[in-house]
């Protein structure tokens, strides 16, 4: 333990699923967490339990002003930022011709304008520290195209090239940004699109099964942590799926 003593980290969508993974085992290894998420009970209680290392704010991630007010609050509990973890997201189950503009506008904004947002307003904080580790959490789907997404699969390349181009720019710095990429993992959001145990999309993955959010969260803390003071602009994990 103790992976992470001294960061402080911003972990976006950490009420449910694998941001909630993310923010207890962030903790259990020292760091300070702001959580953020919609759904303010679940916050409340979430933070509440990992005691005074950690913090929920009730935060949508499209919006600017919200950003600099969540990095404030940050700075003000704990210190300058040195982990951002863009996680908040959310799926799609239509194909092109079903998907009206509003639908693809509103899920660029929360997984693709979000994640821009958060790495603008974080940087500043970050070189106040002296460096930070940025992970974004894109998709499988960032990677190959996916029938019925496709503002989800547009949001999660977006992603991916936004990591890299953040990852050139500030390397010199002592910032570095990753994109990891999960493919089938057992959370809330993959279960309301009906991606079950049995679906077939997942029963044809080379490793014939989904992840559960820990075997993702042990790569966001290698991530966030000075072990992987030399990895930047890289992609990792999606369970094999693009590799066939």
């Amino acid at each position: 333990m103790g992976r992470l003593n001294g960061k402080v980290a911003v972990i976006t969508g950490g009420v449910r699923g694998m941001g909630a993974v993310h923010a207890q085992r962030f903790v259990a290894e020292g760091a300070s967490v702001v959580l953020t998420d919609l759904l303010k009970d679940e916050g409340d209680a979430l933070a509440a339990r990992p005691g005074e290392k950690a913090c929920f704010v009730v935060h949508d991630v499209s919006n600017a002003a919200g950003w600099d007010a969540l990095v404030e609050t940050a700075q003000e509990a704990f210190g300058p930022v040195t982990v951002l973890v863009n996680n908040a997201g959310v799926g799609q189950g239509t194909p092109l011709l079903d998907t009206t503009e509003a639908e693809y506008r509103r899920i660029v904004d929360i997984n693709q304008v979000g994640v821009f947002l958060g790495m603008k307003a974080v940087i500043p904080s970050m070189r106040r520290a002296g460096g930070g580790s940025i992970v974004n959490i894109s998709s499988a789907a960032g990677l190959v195209g996916i029938p019925g997404g496709i503002a989800y699969n547009a949001s999660k390349f977006a992603v991916r090239g936004m990591t890299k181009t953040v990852a050139a720019e500030l390397a010199s710095e002592g910032i570095r940004a990753n994109s990891v990429h999960p493919g089938y993992i057992v959370t809330p959001m993959t279960e309301e699109y009906g991606f079950s145990l049995d679906h077939p999309a997942v029963r044809n993955t080379p490793m014939r099964r989904a992840a559960q959010p820990e075997e993702v969260t042990g790569l966001v803390v290698y991530l966030a942590s000075d072990e992987s003071s030399f990895s930047t602009g890289a992609e990792f994990v999606d369970g094999g799926n693009t590799a066939v």
